[in-house]
């Protein structure tokens, strides 16, 4: 019986490299790699070994005949992929891991490098650094808990996908990585000072900047952009238990949220809402937070797209999973426009997917009625943000004929009337932008570094920044899964190793000593790998106490409380 992955599907392609019959696609060195929204096992050619089921980071992996239920639907999908993607599993040219020449002249000491960041596409980068060099790195975090995005991005019930945090902990043992937490370049060191005690250095900083409406009363209390909503319920430390009052709004829109945006966060989003908080206490979600969804009233919740169904931005995993959520119906807003878009969809395409849903009409100026629905509502925008001294309503327009177009700036002049959605909570999911480094060039149109391959360049010049480099959403943009930053990070290792070849690497004047005095001097509290052990005992022990995997420590003092015992 062929093996198929499921959902949890991590993308970073550790089955690919283990499958004896290369029936595994789309591989890394193919165009498709990291466009789809999982990789895809044939079933004419697995041969039932099992090697990617063991190599399987995150259990994504199992027997066809073994899917049941809501996953059985992965056995078709995997098959299906093929039908329309014909694979030749014939091997390619082998592709050996990237090192250093034999007495290459760095100076003094060895190849070091400093990481700034502790998630995955950092994680990565360091683990390709360790495995093929000999170098020595520097992980630096300005929270005092490492993990970055797969700590405080990924949903609470989604806890197979952060067993690849697992693949990462040979990473903060091997004996040639000093881990420097609670410390923030930009504040309690300098870009400046980094390289001079690096040869290197490699920002996986994120995009943490959201993209605003630029409507009326975006700003009232009760609006808030979904990396407050997500860091709120995954216990960030910088992000305070009140953040988010799901309680707070009264009259007919208490009942109801409302979601701009149709992207995966914004899926994670509505699914957490309408979650029963007795399944969410068995994850890791934050204390508050679950004690907020215990009381909270919402029963209903609308995510707005500005375009139509074909051009949803959600994975079909995360869609379908959302389809399969206990006790909550999914309908589709009745308008014409959608009624004609799901005829017409072709198989296996994204409004394909919403083809068996109720078309419902939705009355956005009454309650919400019985039970608990997600209402998918399309061709639609924000005009403005209505309410006294908080959010009540929020008033949607047709987007009419700009459905294909990015624009969301003047919403009041598009085509089709307004439409009062009465709320007590939005939350805004349309996308993100990195944030300026300091030390480093930053292009505010772009909202990035500007780069090329994860090559910081200097604007002035056009050419790289020598030492200074990308990887993960700080360079590609807020795109691909957790997965994806592992060849992200190969390809800005590759760039910094033939810089380390081209004699292209400044030498640093500061060593490994001097820069952990300079830490400990800037930042006394830093934290280190034992410290970070701590921490991960006392929130395991937490959980172990309540039948969960952790209970997170949620402010700054408690983590470094549990730091020092």
């Amino acid at each position: 019986m062929a093996y198929a992955i499921t959902r949890t599907c991590c993308n970073d392609a550790s089955c690919v490299s283990v499958c004896p019959v290369n029936c595994i696609h789309p591989t890394p060195d193919e165009p498709d790699f990291g466009r789809t929204d999982m990789l895809y096992i044939d079933p004419a050619a697995c041969i039932d070994c099992g090697a990617c089921a063991d190599a399987c980071p995150v259990d994504a992996v199992f027997p066809v005949d073994r899917l049941t239920g809501p996953d059985a639907v992965y056995g078709e999908l995997n098959r299906d992929w093929f039908r329309d993607h014909p694979a030749d599993h014939a091997w390619g040219a082998p592709v050996f891991p990237r090192s250093l020449p034999a007495g290459l002249d760095l100076g003094p000491g060895p190849l070091r490098v400093a990481v700034v960041g502790t998630g995955p596409s950092a994680s990565y980068t360091a683990q390709a650094l360790l495995r093929s060099t000999g170098a020595e790195v520097t992980m630096i975090d300005r929270l005092p808990m490492a993990g970055g995005l797969l700590r405080h991005g990924v949903a609470p019930d989604h806890q197979s996908t952060k067993r690849i945090a697992e693949s990462f902990a040979s990473v903060f043992r091997d004996p040639r990585l000093r881990l420097h937490l609670n410390v923030e370049v930009g504040t309690d060191l300098g870009h400046a000072e980094l390289a001079a005690h690096h040869h290197a250095v490699v920002y996986a900083v994120g995009a943490a900047a959201d993209r605003r409406l630029g409507v009326p009363g975006e700003d009232l209390p009760g609006s808030l952009p979904a990396t407050t909503f997500v860091r709120w319920y995954n216990a960030e430390p910088t992000v305070p238990a009140d953040a988010v009052a799901l309680d707070a709004g009264t009259g007919p829109g208490a009942g109801r949220a409302v979601v701009i945006g149709n992207g995966n966060v914004a899926v994670d989003v509505a699914r957490i809402l309408l979650t029963d908080p007795d399944r969410l206490a068995a994850t890791d979600i934050a204390d508050h937070a679950l004690a907020a969804l215990r009381r909270s009233p919402v029963r209903e919740v609308v995510l707005v797209a500005r375009r139509g169904p074909g051009h949803a931005a959600w994975t079909v995993p995360e869609f379908l999973a959302l389809t399969r959520l206990p006790g909550v119906d999914v309908v589709v807003d009745d308008h014409p426009e959608v009624r004609d878009a799901l005829a017409a969809a072709p198989a296996g395409s994204t409004a394909a997917l919403l083809a068996g849903l109720p078309l419902e009409r939705l009355d956005g100026t009454a309650p919400p009625g019985p039970g608990r629905r997600i209402v998918l509502r399309f061709h639609a925008a924000p005009a403005e943000l209505l309410g006294d001294g908080r959010v009540e309503a929020i008033r949607l327009v047709g987007t009419g004929d700009l459905a294909d177009t990015c624009d969301l700036a003047d919403p009041g002049d598009r085509p089709g009337s307004g439409e009062l959605l009465r709320t007590a909570l939005v939350v805004r999911s349309i996308g993100h932008c990195g944030v300026p480094v300091p030390g480093l060039p930053f292009d505010d149109t772009a909202g990035a570094v500007p780069h090329t391959g994860g090559r910081v360049l200097d604007p002035a010049t056009g050419r790289p920044l020598p030492g200074t480099y990308l990887v993960g959403w700080a360079k590609r943009g807020p795109s691909g899964g957790i997965g994806a930053n592992r060849a992200c990070a190969e390809e800005t290792v590759h760039a910094l190793l033939d810089d380390a070849v081209a004699g292209a690497l400044p030498v640093p004047s500061g060593d490994r000593r001097s820069f952990d005095r300079l830490v400990r001097t800037r930042r006394p509290d830093a934290l280190g790998l034992r410290q970070l052990r701590a921490i991960d005992r006392a929130e395991r022990a937490r959980g172990e106490a309540t039948g969960r995997p952790r209970v997170k420590l949620p402010t700054v003092p408690a983590l470094l409380a549990a730091a020092r015992r």
